[in-house]
């Protein structure tokens, strides 16, 4: 369903903003949790059009012109289209992610959107600011994650004695 958005065959008429740069470039359009009728609830996904970048442990100190672009453009965006202010905004990162191609989440700072808590949520200034210290820094950096205990993972490790 990512690649039928991103191709335009699928939801073209909600897309918020589109930068269509094939490397740097995203479409911004709503999570499908948002009824978009008040903006307590705002919560937009940032989907990248590189498809090789599948989650916060892919992405590198080359990856800054389109994490800068996602950051910039798509507060921009939402200011333009909802006149909600980027200090209202809460931008992230799953890990790990519920699927596995970068997308970055907005939402409204006052929503407790599922997943955005600590164990879950990487803010997107934070991780521009650690791949500019680093360029490999979410290749070598152990992140904790929360499984629920239902998920395949959690079983995976579970089989392993690892819980």
């Amino acid at each position: 369903w990512v690649y039928n958005i991103l191709e335009k065959k699928a939801e073209a008429d909600r897309i918020i903003h589109e930068n269509p740069d094939p490397s740097n470039g995203f479409v911004l359009v709503p999570d499908l949790k948002w009824n978009q009728n008040q903006l307590d609830d705002l919560y937009l996904i940032a989907l990248v059009h590189c498809r090789e970048v599948k989650s916060l442990r892919d992405l590198t100190a080359e990856h800054l012109p389109l994490l800068r672009n996602i950051l910039q453009e798509g507060k921009e965006a939402i200011v333009k289209r909802f006149g909600v202010p980027a200090s209202q905004l809460r931008i992230y990162l799953h890990y790990q992610p519920s699927y596995y191609h970068l997308h970055v989440h907005f939402t409204a700072l006052g929503y407790d959107a599922p997943g955005s808590s600590v164990e879950r949520a990487h803010l997107l200034a934070d991780v521009i600011d650690n791949l500019a210290m680093d360029s490999t820094y979410y290749q070598k950096r152990a992140l904790t994650f929360a499984l629920r205990a239902d998920e395949l993972l959690f079983k995976k490790f579970q089989e392993a004695g690892k819980v």
